[in-house]
């Protein structure tokens, strides 16, 4: 029977303990180096959508509504055109994540979605253009309707009610917000 020796397991867990320091020190400086990158990205990314929502702003002013961030955008002439927000709601697989624009009468400018984990095929068809532009032109109240949409409604995707309904509720938060924010003017 071999003898124990202390040796034979300490050398394995300094060795282990070594890779494990060496390993993480370098996953830090990875961070560190691509960190500030991601974060240009992300900021670039949130402007270039800005503008994909309210299309005719030459520049937007960040504001907050109770804690609520938002942006107001505005002509090359300092009129406000609208506003952007960026709201979610709960989803088939999670939260629905969505930038709204909306226009300075109250009505949706254009909407974009952020981030969402819906059931492929079905649920992630609302990052459809033909989804989102049923938004466009609607006022605060937006409802689904699984048939034939009247005139302040949306077509609910088809197998994916829970989603369509998820989006149109976060559409319709940022119009409340809108609502907050200019008094409840004009808002449909």
């Amino acid at each position: 029977m071999k003898k124990f020796n202390v040796s034979d397991i300490l050398k394995p867990v300094a060795v282990l303990t070594l890779i494990c320091i060496v390993t993480s020190a370098l996953l830090a400086y990875t961070n560190s180096l691509t960190a500030p990158v991601i974060a240009a990205l992300a900021v670039e990314t949130e402007m270039n959508t800005r503008k994909e929502v309210l299309k005719d702003a030459a520049e937007f002013v960040d504001g907050d509504l109770n804690g609520t961030a938002y942006c107001t955008g505005k002509d090359a002439s300092g009129t406000t055109i609208g506003y952007v927000f960026t709201t979610a709601a709960k989803g088939y697989g999670g939260d629905v994540k969505i930038m709204v624009g909306v226009n300075a009468d109250g009505t949706v400018a254009g909407v974009q979605i952020l981030s969402l984990s819906e059931t492929p095929g079905l649920g992630m068809n609302a990052t459809k253009p033909s989804f989102l532009e049923q938004f466009i032109g609607k006022t605060l109240g937006i409802a689904v309707n699984k048939n034939e949409p009247a005139e302040n409604e949306i077509k609910a995707l088809t197998g994916a009610t829970i989603t369509s309904k998820a989006v149109t509720s976060a559409v319709n938060t940022a119009l409340e917000y809108y609502a907050e924010i200019t008094g409840g003017a004009n808002n449909g």
